[in-house]
């Protein structure tokens, strides 16, 4: 289906939250409880687990037919799953903004990978819900913020951060350094030079892994939001230049045999391995009995890359989609995302109603039980979320999607509803679709309906701020 969005008396009457009469907004109550929180007033845990140039069609979930995903596709057999879910950009650090302040590229900090950080008035998922009482805790990839700026992650709400500050630096998997909150932390083995390594001793994954579990154990007690953001399946660009081969990974397992080139057979392997990664995730909380207090979301910051001699076709991973990585195109921009909470999100669930990473802050918020910044582009997601796009339930009305791309010259594109524009470079004509009809964007209709092009145009003239760093040219 298609959200069709209600006025706000309607959503509210579809009983997706409950705002009281009295005291205002102190009164507000979400929904989104779980029976501690009716027995004792505990708010759920929540994870964010977010892979790295993965798909629309990598995962056997979204159709994936060779590579194997099996704690992914459970879980979306337990949760929901989005069919119609967008990254807040085709490349990583503005996507990441997106996801982390709840703003568009029009209006972000950040809006392409230069080393941007974020400001202190950015406010992000982390900080609204550390003043909710959470423990909070990054593991992984950050891209926001370098050593001693505004950005980094400690000074944008996160108690703990174990990871990569910088986007290039998270090209390596075997590092020969990584932070801990603001201090270095060497990696014993593992040797560096110009970003490929030659001695190979700890694959950064693992300690991701490690570390998010650690995290949760510690902090099983109370409410917790961990960002667990893996660099898979991510190329190594510098390794790719240097030896032909950038898909890094231990072991090519369970591919080996495989009749495929040996960069296909590690790129599935990452895949596959970050598939167990997130089940270690789900087998943790089943065993310190966190299920059913514990929201997972699991989704990738773009479309899938061709880098590091990887094929994004040989594997279909855009799915059905045009496009892949840095491009505004369904496959740059259009992610899998599955959510999964025992009793809470329905099973088995698939909703085609239509979100993006900008809505992911005040979802969160929403479910959290507290209030998000004001001014956001994002609109919560909870009532979706939590019915599982089940009649009737719709969310208050939105305005129009937007992107904003500028590596390749200034690009845009917007969705309203079924129809989708598209302008590749600065003063191209509008290009349109119709995603109902044509989901893949084979077919340019512009021509066809010159009214919806107009109210595109009218629309991209207001939807962005001006910003220093990425001008318009």
């Amino acid at each position: 289906m298609v959200s069709v969005p209600l006025t706000r008396r309607a959503f509210l009457r579809a009983g997706a939250l409950a705002i009281g009469a009295a005291g205002g907004l102190n009164a507000r109550v979400s929904a989104a409880t779980t029976k501690a929180e009716r027995s004792g007033g505990a708010k759920p845990n929540i994870i964010f687990i977010l892979a790295d140039d993965l798909g629309y069609g990598d995962l056997g979930c979204y159709g994936q037919k060779v590579i194997q995903t099996p704690n992914l596709d459970r879980m979306a057999a337990e949760g929901v799953r989005f069919t119609q879910c967008y990254a807040g950009s085709t490349v990583c650090a503005p996507s990441r903004c997106c996801l982390m302040t709840g703003m568009h590229t029009g209006h972000a900090t950040i809006r392409g990978n230069a080393n941007v950080p974020l400001r202190p008035g950015d406010v992000t998922v982390a900080e609204t819900l550390k003043s909710a009482g959470y423990a909070t805790g990054l593991v992984g990839k950050w891209g926001l913020g370098e050593p001693d700026t505004t950005g980094i992650p400690n000074r944008k709400g996160f108690d703990e951060f174990f990871g990569y500050l910088n986007q290039g630096h998270a090209h390596n998997y075997y590092p020969d350094y990584l932070w801990r909150n603001e201090t270095k932390v060497p990696l014993a083995g593992n040797v560096v030079s110009k970003g490929v390594a030659s001695a190979r001793a700890q694959y950064a994954p693992d300690l991701f892994t490690a570390e998010a579990l650690d995290f949760i154990r510690r902090h099983q007690s109370h409410p917790f939001f961990l960002y667990l953001a893996y660099t898979s399946p991510h190329a190594n660009n510098e390794r790719g230049k240097a030896e032909g081969n950038g898909m890094e990974v231990p072991s090519d397992a369970p591919y080996t045999d495989r009749p495929w080139s040996q960069i296909e057979k590690n790129h599935a392997a990452m895949i596959t391995r970050l598939d167990r990664d997130a089940g270690s995730v789900l087998a943790a909380l089943k065993e310190l009995g966190l299920d059913d207090s514990t929201l997972v979301f699991f989704s990738s910051d773009n479309g899938p890359h061709k880098e590091g001699g990887a094929d994004p076709t040989f594997f279909h991973s855009s799915g059905p989609f045009r496009g892949i990585k840095r491009d505004l195109y369904e496959g740059g921009i259009r992610v899998p995302m599955i959510a999964r909470w025992p009793g809470r999100v329905r099973p088995g669930a698939v909703s085609d109603d239509t979100w993006a990473f900008w809505d992911v802050l005040p979802t969160i918020a929403e479910i959290a039980g507290t209030e998000a910044p004001a001014g956001l582009d994002g609109v919560s997601a909870a009532p979706l979320l939590l019915k599982a796009g089940g009649a009737g339930v719709r969310r208050p009305r939105q305005a129009v999607q937007y992107w904003e791309f500028h590596e390749r010259g200034f690009q845009q594109a917007a969705r309203k509803g079924r129809w989708k524009a598209v302008r590749t470079k600065l003063g191209a004509p509008l290009e349109l679709y119709d995603l109902k009809r044509d989901p893949g964007e084979s077919r340019d209709v512009s021509r066809q309906h010159a009214r919806v092009v107009r109210e595109f145009e009218t629309f991209l003239k207001s939807a962005r701020t001006g910003s220093e760093h990425w001008p318009v040219r």
